[in-house]
């Protein structure tokens, strides 16, 4: 390859809008843990378009994954979470309303 070509399993670069949403997505998450693994969440449990399945992802997952497709523009497969309790697991919306209501209740104190 010449130089400043992409491996070939790398996706195309992001753009700058792409990777300030990343960036954004790692900063919430990491204020989603602080706030929710205390009181025995274990992570995000989002539900796939492709196949129609919800995932479970832990925070350190999670994390790892969004911050590889910050790095290669793509999430590699990855190991499912073994025989996941559902209830321990949020979506993404239950996190931002969670630290929503937890910002709002410590302005108004």
């Amino acid at each position: 390859m010449a130089l400043g070509d992409h491996d070939a399993e790398d996706g195309p670069p992001l753009g700058d809008e792409e990777r300030a949403e990343l960036l954004a997505d790692l900063t919430d998450l990491a204020v989603y843990q602080a706030l929710l693994e205390p009181r025995g969440v274990r992570g995000i449990v989002v539900d796939c378009a492709d196949c129609g399945e919800c995932h479970y992802h832990d925070w350190e997952l999670l994390r790892s994954s969004l911050s590889q497709l910050l790095h290669d523009g793509r999430m590699r497969p990855h190991e499912p979470a073994f025989d996941p309790d559902p209830g321990q697991y949020v979506t993404w919306e239950y996190c931002r309303g969670y630290a929503d209501g937890m910002t709002e209740s410590e302005t108004t104190l």
